[in-house]
This record gives structure tokens, C-alpha cells and sequence, in this order.
């Protein structure tokens, strides 16, 4: 990234708040419609069901520092200190998520159709979210970090091992379904593959339209 002022720095900080604000609201429509949360979400929402002491946003906040972790194991010394903000960004993320489903929860879900339909917001939501994080072009999130670390470490292609860690967070989290519910599948479900289809696609249309107005903004 190039060499920016501290005022455009600051207003960028500010905007990946908010773009975490965002995601964490698409995860809590999407918890909330029961039909499964995003693939990197998927072990901290079953986790969440088994062990209903911590909130959703309580095990998002322990996954979060998980990958973390994870990245200064991989990287060592290549793990650059700022990096380390990750960490106070992953309890935001969880309080906004828990925040989050308390503003949802007074919406009914009493049909399958409402069920898709608030995966579906949810899954626009979160794509808007993640959008803006991608325009404040200030840090990773703890997923796409590891994803990273893992590329970097093992020089491999980013995308090809981002298919293969959200492959792996659901794949754990079945597993851990059932372990815990007598071979039952719970919190994976049809919404974690529409979330894994077409997350990536509201991404890119939100970041198309709104790069370039949110930047003029950044920049004054």
C-alpha cells in the first residue's frame, strides 16, 4: 500500500470498523434464519450450539484468535507486529455479531421461505461488509490472513487455498456436528454453501460501484 497521510489512515480504520459492523450483521441474519452461517463462521456456530454458555460472538472472537495463532506459527518472524490488530478487531467483530442478533431477533422466522430470504440478506449484508473492508485496504481479517500465511509459507496460489481452508472449516465443522449431536447435522447447512456461492459474487459488485466514490472520500 502506498505511503498515505494519517488522515486518510484514520478515516480507513474507521471504514473497516464499520465494514466489520456489516459482516457481523449478515452472520446474525444468517444465524438467525438456522440454515448455517459462512464457511469461516461454520465452527464457531456449531460450537455455539453445543457449548451455549459462550455466545456466537464469544466462539467467533476464540476462532478469530485461533488463526492468529495460527499466522505467527506459520509466519514467525515474517509476522509483521501490525498484524497484531487483528486481535482487538476480532473482539469487535464478536460483539458486533453478538449485537447483531440481538437487532435480528425480534424478526419471525416462521416459514422455510423466510428461513432462505434471511439467509439471503444476510448473505447481501456481509458481501456489502466484506466490500468495504477490501476499500479500506488496511488489514486482513484473521481468515483471509491465515489464508495468507498458509500461500506465503508454502508458496502456493491465495485463491486455490482459500477454496481449500473454507473446504476445511466445513468439513470441521460437520465433524464436530457429529461428534456432538449424536450424527446429527447441525449449524451446517444449505445456507453455508449459498454463502460459499454467492458471498463472492455480492463482494464483487459492491466493490466495482463503490471503490471509487468511498476512495474520493478517503482521500480529502
Amino acid at each position: 500500500m502506498k505511503e498515505i497521510s494519517k488522515k486518510e489512515l484514520f478515516k480507513r480504520y474507521i471504514l473497516f470498523i464499520i465494514s466489520l459492523f456489516f459482516s457481523a450483521l449478515g452472520v446474525a441474519f444468517s444465524k438467525h434464519a438456522e440454515l448455517g452461517v459462512s464457511p469461516i463462521s461454520s465452527v464457531a456456530n456449531v460450537l455455539s450450539c453445543q457449548f451455549t454458555a459462550f455466545s456466537l460472538g464469544t466462539w467467533l472472537i476464540i476462532w478469530n484468535c485461533i488463526l492468529i495463532l495460527g499466522q505467527i506459527v506459520l509466519l514467525r518472524k515474517h509476522f509483521k507486529l501490525v498484524q497484531l490488530l487483528q486481535i482487538p478487531l476480532s473482539f469487535v467483530f464478536g460483539w458486533f455479531t453478538d449485537l447483531g442478533m440481538w437487532i435480528v431477533s425480534p424478526i419471525p422466522v416462521n416459514s422455510y421461505p423466510t428461513q432462505l430470504l434471511l439467509v439471503l440478506i444476510g448473505i447481501l449484508i456481509m458481501g456489502f461488509g466484506i466490500a468495504l473492508s477490501v476499500i479500506a485496504d488496511v488489514i486482513l481479517n484473521s481468515g483471509e490472513a491465515f489464508v495468507k500465511a498458509i500461500s506465503d509459507t508454502f508458496r502456493k496460489e491465495f485463491s486455490n487455498i482459500k477454496i481449500g481452508f473454507d473446504i476445511s472449516c466445513v468439513i470441521l465443522a460437520l465433524g464436530l456436528s457429529l461428534l456432538f449431536f449424536d450424527f446429527r447435522i447441525v449449524g451446517t447447512r444449505e445456507g453455508t454453501v449459498l454463502a460459499a456461492v454467492l458471498t463472492g459474487l455480492v463482494v464483487k459488485f459492491f466493490t466495482k460501484r463503490f471503490t471509487a466514490p468511498l476512495n474520493l472520500i478517503l482521500k480529502k
